[in-house]
This record gives structure tokens, sequence and C-alpha cells, in this order.
């Protein structure tokens, strides 16, 4: 199935969110998920099934570098 990932066109099979992370190899439950521009919380991602042309966005926290001048 053809989805879009973080602005990006993919070819995957994975038949949820929860396997697309794992195809991906985005690990943790501290990541956030929104599917069509709606949040998919972490408990759902097992049993939310994607569609073709999905949009798919994927968060993580960044760390903050501070910078030394």
């Amino acid at each position: 199935m053809k989805l879009t990932v973080n602005g990006e066109a993919h070819e995957i099979t994975a038949a949820t969110l929860a396997e697309l992370l794992a195809a991906l190899d985005y690990e943790g439950n501290w990541l956030a998920t929104a599917v069509n521009s709606d949040l998919v919380h972490a408990t759902e991602r097992a049993l939310f099934q994607l569609k073709d042309g999905d949009r798919i966005e994927i968060l993580s926290p960044m760390h903050a570098r501070r910078l030394v001048t």
C-alpha cells in the first residue's frame, strides 16, 4: 500500500500503525503519531488499521543543544 510518512512516499505492507512503526525502526511509547491529521495514541496503534493513501506523521522529542560561544 502507498503511504506518506513525514512527507515522504513509502510503499509498505504494514496493516497497522504499530507494524508500520516497527518496519521503519521507530521504537518507544514516547513517539507521537497522527494519521490524516488525527492523533493516534500509543495504546491504539496495534489495532489502528492503515489504508492506502494515508498520511502519517511520526514525531519524536529532540534534545536541545546549547551553543557555547
